[in-house]
């Protein structure tokens, strides 16, 4: 198959061009694929974290992907279309995870009508913080794709409540596996200059509103000098908020913050100094963290919103809090430790990890394109 891919690639970094990197190096095993980018992918005004860009420290797969597309400049749809159309792919994919990208993306998608496979892997299509031109942006790029990839049920839904005849394949979302290995725990911890004698706490991840962080720093109130909280990641906005409620809180010397950007190389020091994994999401549909915390073998605690029960089997790999209450996530935390949970679902993680590969996962989207 030749397979052109429009969405993030390097130089952007994050979660997406992350996907996106790895989905390219399986599908290129047996498929001659073209990578796509953006030549601007947020207007800087709009976007809330540090930056978009790979840093000279970021260690990332430098996919050779050819920039093309600025999400507000309609000029370049036609021309990314144009260059998309030069290639004569049999596929294109998508990756489809905000309103605002819906017109740059559908507009290419629309213009390869025919032929080409048009298949886009969605992340949100519903998205967490609503603006007023979701309700277009959506339907205009979801009419413009043949067939769907989605990793949960709640995205699922979301999609069959807008496009109730799309076509699609439900698959598992792959397990990260580019991450360094994991090291000792007292290690990771003496890196991090955190108390090893303590049950360590893991929030990873961009902190938005919805994720919860809020919860998290009130649940550790409620629980004793024996937990520390680690919060590892990039604030998108202000941090104003969360820095208070540390500030005010009786546990704050137990919360130890790195609110950076985190590199890949950098990821496995927090994974593997910590006991679990929390992510007291007030909504969800999906999380990427669940991936990474499956690659180092770490169980998740998780609030019940969107799909994330999909991936986090109760009480077989992890445990779900039926409410984004801080006193819950507090009580199931507590449980957790009481109970000694971790070994045994980090063991029930490694069986389940085979599946969920790179592999499998391309392997299943070029099937799914020959149906469609």
């Amino acid at each position: 198959m030749k397979i052109a891919f429009l969405s993030t690639f390097f130089p952007f970094r994050g979660g997406i061009a992350q996907f996106n990197a790895l989905l390219y190096r399986a599908l290129e095993k047996e498929n001659t694929v073209k990578a796509f980018t953006f030549k601007r992918q947020y207007p800087e005004f709009l976007f809330p974290g540090e930056t978009q860009f790979v840093t000279p420290e970021d260690k990332v797969d430098e996919i050779p992907a050819i920039r093309v597309l600025d999400s507000i400049n309609p000029l370049t749809y036609i021309s990314s279309a144009r260059k998309v159309k030069q290639f004569e792919p049999d596929i294109i994919i998508t990756k489809y995870w905000m309103t605002f990208f819906g017109p740059s993306l559908g507009y290419v998608c629309k213009k390869l009508n025919g032929k080409v496979k048009r298949i886009s892997v969605l992340d949100n299509v519903i998205p967490h913080e609503k603006r007023f031109f979701d309700g277009f942006c959506n339907r205009y790029f979801l009419n413009n794709n043949d067939g769907f990839i989605v990793m949960s049920d709640a995205v699922l839904n979301d999609l069959l409540s807008i496009k109730p005849e799309a076509k699609y394949l439900r698959v598992n979302h792959p397990v990260y596996d580019h991450f360094p290995a994991p090291i000792k725990q007292q290690e990771a911890q003496n890196q991090l200059s955190i108390d090893s004698s303590k049950k360590t706490i893991l929030f990873f991840g961009f902190i938005r509103d919805y994720k919860g962080l809020d919860l998290l720093i009130q649940a550790m109130e409620e629980l004793d000098d024996s937990y520390q909280l680690v919060i590892a990641g990039e604030v998108y906005g202000s941090f104003d908020k969360y820095q208070l409620l540390i500030d005010q809180s009786k546990a704050k010397n137990r919360i130890a913050l790195f609110n950076k950007y985190i590199g890949d190389d950098d990821v496995a020091v927090y994974f593997s100094a910590s006991d679990v994994c929390v992510l007291p999401y007030k909504s969800a549909t999906q999380s990427g963290i669940t991936s990474i915390s499956n690659h180092y073998n770490l169980p998740i605690i998780a609030t019940n919103v969107g799909g994330l029960k999909e991936t986090i089997h109760h009480e077989k790999t992890g445990l779900i809090v039926e409410n984004a209450d801080s006193s819950e996530i507090a009580v199931t935390i507590k449980e957790y430790f009481d109970k000694n949970y971790k070994s045994v679902f980090a063991a029930n993680i490694t069986l389940e990890k085979a599946e969920n590969s790179w592999e499998n996962f391309s392997k299943k989207l070029i099937d799914f394109s020959r149906t469609l």
